[in-house]
């Protein structure tokens, strides 16, 4: 299966919207997966950064399902042919918090499509920019990438965990990732990803030595961590995945600050 050559231009450009009531309940839901017993979560109470990710969820018909749990190609994104598709990384901006209980509204726009060739072979790059509006006024923009690719050679289990010491004043948190985590990530975004929850389709038909930590879970991980050692508000956050975890073995999360930049990493073993 190859998309090398076709033009996928006419994507460019193609717009989707979205509104939700912003309730109680996903907050809450998300708390008890993240383990967070000290946000205040209420009607008017603000949505921590990142959250926003619960909410305005893509209702997929179960017909409309690919295999692998993702959506059929050829919706509102492009009908790019490689079978592994991931969420690559994003770069925000918080403006103001979205609150919980207020109708809130997603614009998303298919902003670029790159293909390129990477050590694994042709890969194509999906950039996807969202503004959240409460009341018509910006939020939170946000620019996705994602990527396409094709299937790689499977991948060995790690290694036990040999971290380096961490410099003076950093922090960090050992996450020792479990099925009941992933799958209730995967409910909370409403993931159907087989790679998260099918341990048996995420070894033998994707490759992977287990099963796979979502890449949003690793960075609302690493937001929870930084918003426990810096009392600012958030104003941007940019992460980029370098490579996949999984539930075989823990994870370090960590971070420092210099001056008004905080710096966090999620190191596998």
């Amino acid at each position: 299966m190859s998309g090398q050559g076709a033009d996928y231009s006419h994507w460019i450009g193609r717009h989707e919207s979205g509104e939700d009531e912003l309730g109680l309940s996903p907050a809450l839901a998300a708390a008890a997966t993240l383990d967070d017993t000290w946000t205040t979560l209420q009607q008017g109470s603000p949505l921590p950064p990142l959250w926003h990710w619960f909410y305005f969820l893509p209702c997929v018909p179960q017909a409309l399902l690919d295999r692998d749990g993702h959506p059929q190609r050829g919706g509102f994104m492009p009908p790019i042919p490689y079978p592994r598709r991931m969420f690559a990384g994003a770069r925000l901006r918080f403006h103001r918090p979205l609150l919980i209980g207020r109708p809130a509204r997603r614009e998303a726009v298919i902003r670029d499509i790159r293909q390129k060739s990477g050590r694994s072979g042709p890969l194509a790059f999906v950039s996807v920019s969202c503004g959240f509006y409460q009341g018509d006024v910006l939020c939170i923009e946000e620019e996705q990438e994602i990527v396409y690719r094709e299937p790689g050679p499977p991948l060995a289990a790690p290694e036990r965990a040999e971290w380096p010491p961490l410099a003076a004043g950093s922090w960090s948190r050992i996450v020792t990732p479990d099925s009941r985590l992933l799958f209730r990530f995967s409910a909370l975004t409403f993931n159907a990803h087989r790679i998260h929850y099918d341990r048996p389709y995420a070894r033998d038909e994707e490759g992977y030595p287990g099963l796979v930590v979502q890449g949003p879970l690793t960075a609302v991980l690493l937001m929870q961590l930084l918003r426990g050692r810096v009392a600012e508000e958030v104003s941007e956050f940019s992460f980029r995945g370098l490579g996949p975890l999984c539930d075989v073995a823990p994870f370090r999360l960590c971070g420092g600050r210099s001056g008004d930049t905080v710096s966090v990493l999620a190191e596998g073993p």
